[in-house]
């Protein structure tokens, strides 16, 4: 079908509902829990919402704030909201009051659209933040809030027919925080959805949709990998089955009843899908292709992966901060016997300019570790009320300094280390983290690693790794110390082991290593040696 999609017809979000409305009206656009609705409701209803924001007074560049588990009515809102030329904040569900009211307060959002799971915390933050902020609930509510679906629906569904350029901002997704205050990184119309149409103008039989295809939306949308991912499955006119949230006995019930084709997950969701008992017992006949990332996958995970799902995987690589994809992976470059190039993010989506700097903004040769640079269409406009920071990541010339470190091999490849920030130092010698936990997650014992550096008074840092045990072991430090040895450098293998149940994650899978760090380095000034 890509082929066949005239993506002239949708520079904006909201063109998504009017184009598909047209050609393929009674063909279903999203499912959730029963519910069925086609492209043809699909663009009455965002009509009704986009009617119901101008109603409520909002003009073109004004936010409006989503916090809630996944739903059909949120992409509902994403869209109804492009087409008021109003702005989509979704918040994280599992942050703390605090840190909703921030976000809420931060994107200046008169109305917070508040999903049943969370109307406590939504509450409590609305407690906390500086001016008014009406919430309106998705689903029925203890707190008697108004309901979504009489709010929309007390609007007419002609289409509002409000001007909206694509250099207009539709989404604003905030980072994690886990360096203080999250920032809201602005995405443009232009930022969305040009990337994907250049991908898929490119005929990659892994980016190829047809209309059979049917995509699982399982990915939080608080995070591009859920927002995006729903967005993609939209653009291309494909089926949306939208997941609550990440279940993984439900994901496998949704590859095999729903025949879901494709999925976006990251490495730690795939990991507790396929070690599920029923994993080996469920037909994938009809999954064509496995999209991951946010995080590395280690091989030994990816090899069973592959042998239990039986599909192409397709490795993706990208940030908030450039609409997500910018790297991949191809089918073709997974190999179960592990090859160089498995090690690899993979080379850049159609489009997409990398290269990688020194400190001082000047490229590196070829081979030589620095930190990943990024131009294209898909980089965002800037921070929200955020210029330093915006100047210090984006640059006049449009090139994004990410924060990665990695390099560039001689045939355009890229391989990322880690965050930059995330570099231990020990002995003089540089030790990305990535590269440790990689060699150490095939040991029979251990679930998951994180890799970290903690104060050493002859090294300067030593590498420490903190293992999740796999349930029923009892592994022994050494051991993993000397399997380690086996697979990278001595002097990168961990000179201590620590164990822990679970590793602290975020919403969107990323190891919070700052949280494993901090007991290590409390009371010190300085946090690296």
């Amino acid at each position: 079908m890509s082929a066949t999609i005239d993506f002239d017809q949708m520079p904006t979000l909201g063109d998504i509902a009017r184009y598909h409305a047209r050609v393929r009206g009674e063909a279903v656009a999203l499912q959730f829990e029963g519910r069925l609705t086609t492209f043809a409701q699909f663009d009455r209803h965002t009509n009704q919402v986009a009617n119901a924001l101008v109603a409520e007074g909002l003009q073109v560049g004004d936010r409006i704030a989503y916090l809630g588990k996944n739903s059909d009515h949120y992409f509902e809102l994403l869209i109804g909201a492009a087409k008021a030329g109003v702005v989509m904040t979704p918040i994280g569900w599992r942050l703390a009051p605090r840190e909703v009211a921030f976000i809420a307060g931060d994107a200046k959002a008169p109305l917070l659209f508040v999903g049943p799971e969370v109307a406590d915390l939504a509450a409590e933050a609305l407690k906390l933040i500086d001016g008014a902020v009406r919430p309106i609930a998705m689903e029925p509510v203890a707190q008697g809030w108004p309901l979504y679906e009489a709010w929309r629906d007390a609007q007419g569904d002609a289409d509002p027919k409000v001007a909206v350029s694509e250099q207009d901002i539709a989404v604003q997704l905030y980072t994690s925080g886990t360096t203080g205050n999250p920032k809201g990184a602005m995405l443009r119309h232009v930022n969305v959805l040009g990337g994907r149409r250049q991908a898929a103008e490119a005929k990659m039989d892994w980016n190829e949709w047809g209309p059979q295809d049917i995509s699982l939306v399982a990915m939080p949308v608080a995070h591009i990998g859920g927002t995006g991912w729903g967005i993609v499955g939209l653009y291309n006119g494909a089926k949306g089955v939208v997941a609550r949230e990440f279940d993984p006995m439900k994901v496998l019930d949704f590859i095999e009843r729903d025949r879901c084709s494709k999925m976006f997950m990251v490495p730690a969701a795939l990991q507790i899908v396929v070690r599920q008992p029923r994993a080996r017992e469920v037909d994938y006949s009809r999954l064509k292709y496995i999209l991951y990332g946010a995080s590395p996958i280690p091989l030994d995970l990816l090899r069973e992966c592959m042998e239990v799902f039986g599909c192409g995987f397709c490795q993706q690589y990208g940030m908030t901060e450039t609409c997500g994809t910018i790297v991949y992976l191809p089918p073709e470059d997974h190999d179960s016997a592990g090859t160089p190039r498995m090690r690899a993010a993979g080379l850049p989506m159609p489009g997409v300019e990398i290269k990688v700097i020194d400190e001082a903004g000047n490229s590196v040769p070829t081979g030589t570790v620095g930190e990943v640079a990024i131009r294209s269409v898909a980089n965002m406009a800037g921070y929200f009320g955020l210029p330093e920071a915006t100047a210090s990541t984006l640059g006049a010339d449009g090139w994004l300094r990410s924060g990665d470190a990695g390099y560039l091999d001689e045939d355009g490849y890229l391989y990322i280390h880690d965050r930059v920030k995330d570099m231990i130092i020990t002995g003089a010698e540089n030790v990305y983290p990535a590269e440790v936990e990689s060699a150490i997650y095939g040991h029979p014992h251990v679930a998951e690693v994180a890799v970290i550096g903690v104060p050493d008074d002859k090294w300067g840092e030593a590498v420490k790794a903190v293992v999740a045990p796999k349930p029923g072991t009892n592994p022994d430090p050494d051991d993993i110390i000397a399997f380690a040895k086996t697979r990278i450098a001595a002097f990168k293998a961990p000179k201590s082991v620590d164990f822990i149940e679970a590793l602290p994650r975020n919403a969107s899978g990323k190891i919070l290593r700052r949280e494993l760090r901090e007991p290590y380095w409390a009371g010190k000034t300085r946090r690296v040696n």
